[in-house]
């Protein structure tokens, strides 16, 4: 029997398998493409994804791999400074989306959770008691069920459309190509990461990624070319030699797409036992460096509560407070990026008001509320409403890990443990100093705090059980 099918091997699909085969629930990916692709695609990670996945002890591994690491972030090439931020982690890792995904696959295997290349849903059923979904694979067509489905299939999301949710939005209005090319040696091709630069009348960009292959973005001259049409060529060739010198020759084209900035998101990113992640939800413009990362923390914000409501110790609402915490996040992004998109048009009043937002980033509260939009580390979620307030309740808790995706209790001495002991096979204990102004914090496994309080443990036991589920 399988607990959960998730469909999409992109790096959205294998964090949730990897959260959920963590917590024991079986679970199987399902993915159309045959082999792992090698392209580049994404090529960062934001300092608020470095925290959750070293929250599991993912990220070391993983940054082994990054190419560099970035000292700060941008809002439309304006740079942004992450060092005022109460993080581990003040830098974006700069590492290709590929290279992400080979951990996390491969990581699969130490939970038995297999990943079904070549394997692609065709449609499903659900009832009451699960989904069935039908799959065309290499040996023809068959039928898998499990109590719930994923789907974490990319923006055209086969799984959004059978499911029937709207996905309101905007069609796009620009559309620009990236692409991993190998040109031609030559003294001015850069060496180091830079901030994007999207206007033409500044020559081409180019950003090394190892190995003689450089990532190239322009924009497409030709607006009306379908989203869809091969990147040629002569296109790329044609836009290393557009703008002011340097120009560069193309050797080779390893991998090349369109995007657009087309801005949509899902009504809802659940609708009975089928639920959405990643772009699956929301698409948008890539301003930033945002769009992998939020998907990641989809899945980080998902799994756990998917897990506990299959292992059947969720409260009943649990599952519902994916989409109210994670919707009004991905609302957000979408409304940064296309405000973003404005200021990337090379136009000469665009340039004015472009300059005017630069001196305004420079004043430090202008930019920590950018910064931490766009870094993740602002995400605040919202408590349910007979929660007592406090500073703290809701937000990231930058504690070293949590490896097991288990609660965690922060206190200062050992009072509360009588207290936690029905929940102790959900929720670990900790000793530690009194911080973020408060004696106490009980944190979820994906970090943020779900209770703050004293050592007398008022209202502990009620954020256990809404959080957590019934003692044991």
């Amino acid at each position: 029997m399988i607990d959960v099918i998730v469909v999409g091997a992109g790096p959205t699909g294998l964090t949730l398998a990897n959260e959920l085969g963590l917590a024991g629930v079986r679970t199987v990916v399902l993915e159309r493409t045959l082999e792992r692709g090698g392209q580049s695609r994404a090529l960062n990670l934001q300092p608020r994804t470095a925290e959750v996945l070293d929250l599991r002890g993912w990220l070391e591994p993983i940054a082994e791999q990054a190419l560099t690491t970035l000292p700060r972030g941008h809002f439309a090439g304006i740079p942004l400074d992450y060092s005022v931020f109460d993080t581990r982690f003040p830098y974006q890792v700069g590492i290709p989306q590929a290279r992400v995904e080979r951990f996390l696959e491969d990581r699969l295997a130490a939970y038995g959770v297999p990943v079904l290349r070549g394997h692609e849903l065709t449609g499903f059923v659900q009832d009451a008691d699960g989904v069935t979904a039908t799959v065309a694979g290499p040996d023809g067509t068959t039928t898998l069920r499990a109590a719930y489905l994923v789907g974490a299939d990319g923006g055209r999301s086969r799984v959004r459309r059978e499911l029937g949710v709207g996905f309101p939005g905007r069609d796009g209005r620009i559309s620009m190509v990236v692409a991993d090319i190998v040109p031609e040696p030559h003294e001015a091709l850069p060496t180091e990461w830079r901030l994007p630069v999207f206007d033409v009348r500044e020559g081409p960009f180019l950003m090394p990624l190892g190995d003689g292959v450089h990532r190239f973005l322009f924009g497409a001259p030709d607006q009306t070319v379908a989203r869809d049409a091969p990147v040629t060529a002569d296109e790329i060739r044609t836009a290393l030699t557009t703008g002011p010198a340097p120009h560069f020759t193309l050797r080779e084209v390893r991998w090349a797409s369109r995007f657009t900035d087309a801005t949509r998101q899902a009504e809802r990113y659940a609708a009975g036992r089928v639920l959405l992640a990643g772009d699956a939800a929301h698409i948008h413009f890539p301003a930033g460096g945002q769009g992998l990362n939020l998907g990641v923390q989809d899945a980080f914000n998902l799994g756990w509560k998917l897990a506990a409501t299959v292992h059947g110790h969720a409260p009943r609402d649990l599952l519902d407070t994916y989409h109210t915490e994670r919707h009004p996040v991905g609302a957000a992004v979408l409304e940064n990026t296309r405000a973003q998109v404005v200021l990337l048009h090379p136009d000469d009043d665009v340039r004015v008001l472009r300059s005017l937002v630069s001196d305004l980033l420079t004043e430090p509260a202008a930019n920590r509320r950018i910064a931490g939009m766009i870094s993740g580390l602002d995400i605040r979620y919202p408590m349910p409403p007979d929660t007592p307030t406090h500073p703290v309740l809701g937000t990231r808790h930058p504690v070293p890990h949590l490896h097991d995706a288990r609660g965690l209790l922060l206190t200062p001495s050992s009072d509360l443990t009588p207290l936690l002991t029905p929940w102790s096979d959900r929720v670990d204990h900790t000793i530690t100093p009194p911080t973020s102004g408060t004696d106490a914090l009980l944190l979820r496994p994906d970090g943020h705090v779900c209770w703050a309080g004293t050592s007398t443990g008022d209202g502990l036991e009620a954020a256990l059980e809404r959080w957590f589920g019934p003692a044991s």
